[in-house]
């Protein structure tokens, strides 16, 4: 894949260049803030964009907007976006928009290099990939809402991999069950989210949504 790096410490950047290039990415720019990233962007139509959160110059939330402004101008560039924690209203932004072609993990998973780069491919192939910790914290923040209390335990168990970004044969294979018992657990979810009569993928992100009171 084509990917460009936006990182403002040089020494990330240059770790992520290198994994990137040793995995047989082609990485076509690396820059140290948005402007450059937007710039960058616009100029070589990546298939994915690695994007730290907090960048030059106030080091909030530059590259969060930058990332959204990407997937709203550029639907078909991924945007896998890396923070140092887990910081709910980023997540839940991203989250609320569309979620095709979309991630976000921490940056202690990029030492899981396997993980790193199946969420990677899985963002450049236009699904969503959202760190296992991210999903527990935004599902922890809403454990007083409906309707989370009326899904049972494996549905909760689904939701959360769905969450993350899974689809259901990858779902099955993490639970040890059959695809077609993970169809029917996201059936029921989507029956009691009130999601039944909608249809495809955006379906399963209006779950997430729902489910996390995005």
């Amino acid at each position: 894949m084509r990917v460009i790096v936006a990182e403002d410490s040089a020494l990330l950047r240059e770790g992520l260049v290198r994994l990137l290039e040793d995995e047989g990415h082609r990485v076509i720019a690396s820059v140290g803030d948005a402007d450059a990233l937007l710039a960058a962007v616009a100029e070589e139509a990546p298939d994915v964009a690695v994007v730290d959160v907090r960048m030059p110059p106030t080091h909030t939330d530059e590259g969060l907007r930058a990332a959204v402004r990407i997937r709203r101008e550029r639907p078909g560039v991924g945007v896998l976006v890396l923070s140092q924690y887990v910081e709910k209203r980023y997540a839940t932004r991203l989250f609320s928009e569309n979620t095709t072609g979309v991630g976000y993990l921490l940056k202690d998973r990029v030492v899981e290099v396997d993980e790193f780069l199946e969420a990677m491919a899985r963002v450049g192939g236009g699904g969503a990939a959202f760190d296992p910790e991210v999903v527990r914290q935004l599902l922890a923040g809403s454990s007083r809402q409906d309707p989370q209390g009326r899904l049972t335990g494996r549905e909760r168990e689904v939701m959360d991999l769905m969450a993350q970004g899974h689809t259901n044969p990858a779902i099955a294979a993490r639970l040890f069950v059959s695809q077609s018992a993970v169809e029917k657990h996201a059936n029921a979810i989507f029956d009691k989210l009130d999601l039944g009569d909608t249809a495809g993928y955006s379906r399963r992100v209006l779950a997430v949504l729902r489910y996390i009171g995005a």
